[in-house]
């Protein structure tokens, strides 16, 4: 692993965010925390779920890499400040994993270079995340989202096709889709990232390429802003 050399630049926030249980958020949120420290980012993860599920794994871990932090309701207001330490302290990316109600969060979603949506690929799942949705589009970041197809059945799938070609075609598709795999379960329950856990495996595949889909729409973004 290479360190990205770190600037006064300001740091890159990623926040993973639905209002709907049982979609995989906290595993994919651990995951793209280390494929992304593995690729050289300075990591930071912030649980900011009451459930604390994401600070459960970072008690677990036994790996540098990622630094796992509890953010608690009454903090949330702060976010700009904490992130402000972060950065001076070298951090150069923010996890969030977010509460599962959007309540109080705009603070946190505010400050997201990009906000990653996960979503099962069923009518009923993309009505669910329908909130989070509208919520990030009245915070004014609808360019700022992104819908990560995940717990997908394993292909071919027309069904996974489908509902990715009709997200594709709205312009919010993050690629590629997450197949549900028991590596992601196991790796959570080891304290691990899916990279770490099983490397060459077709999860850690799919979670490194999905890192480097976000890792670039960032920098896109980053590039038209400046």
């Amino acid at each position: 692993m290479t360190e990205k050399p770190t600037d006064d630049r300001r740091i890159r926030v990623v926040a993973v965010a639905v209002q709907k249980g049982g979609t995989g958020k906290t595993s994919l949120a651990a995951s793209l925390s280390v494929a992304a420290a593995e690729d050289g980012e300075r990591v930071i993860a912030f649980d900011l779920d009451p459930q604390g599920s994401l600070a459960g794994w970072g008690a677990l871990r036994r790996k540098d890499g990622v630094t796992v932090e509890r953010i608690q309701a009454w903090e949330i207001g702060q976010m700009p400040e904490i992130l402000e330490g972060c950065r001076e302290n070298g951090t150069t990316l923010v996890v969030i994993d977010t509460a599962g109600t959007a309540t109080g969060l705009a603070p946190a979603l505010r400050t997201a270079d990009l906000v990653v949506v996960p979503v099962r690929p069923s009518r009923l799942d993309l009505v669910a995340a329908r909130p989070t949705l509208q919520t990030l589009v009245g915070l004014g970041m609808r360019s700022r989202l992104a819908l990560v197809l995940n717990q997908c059945p394993p292909p071919p799938s027309p069904r996974t096709d489908a509902y990715a070609a009709q997200l594709r075609s709205l312009g919010v598709l993050a690629e590629p889709s997450i197949v549900h795999r028991v590596d992601h379960q196991d790796a959570v329950a080891s304290g691990l990232g899916v990279t770490e856990y099983a490397p060459c495996g077709r999860a850690a595949e799919e979670i490194r390429a999905l890192w480097g889909w976000l890792d670039a729409k960032m920098s896109r973004s980053g590039a038209e802003a400046s």
